[in-house]
């Protein structure tokens, strides 16, 4: 799992049919070593811009979904309500 800020919304108004429906964002992970890096995750708990998040990735993704066919490689999965040394 991964621990990431959200700081966008991603609009497709064309995309792959399997994911109409789904609310993409743009997020930023924080701390660890990919500190920095951005991906496209899919929303399923509607978190907000400027929540700090826990995402899940790859084939576990896609469980969230419960869909393995799903064409999604990371899952917002939780709010981070308190932590001890994230940003």
């Amino acid at each position: 799992m991964i621990t990431a800020k959200l700081i966008g919304n991603v609009w497709a108004t064309r995309k792959a049919e399997a994911l109409s429906g789904f609310k993409l964002m743009l997020a930023e992970e924080i701390g660890g070593i990919n500190e920095g890096r951005r991906l496209i995750v899919v929303d399923i708990i509607s978190a907000g811009i400027g929540d700090r998040v826990i995402i899940c990735t790859g084939s576990s993704a896609r469980r969230m979904l419960g869909n393995d066919d799903i064409p999604v490689d990371a899952v917002v999965v939780g709010i981070i309500d308190e932590d001890c040394n994230f940003k």
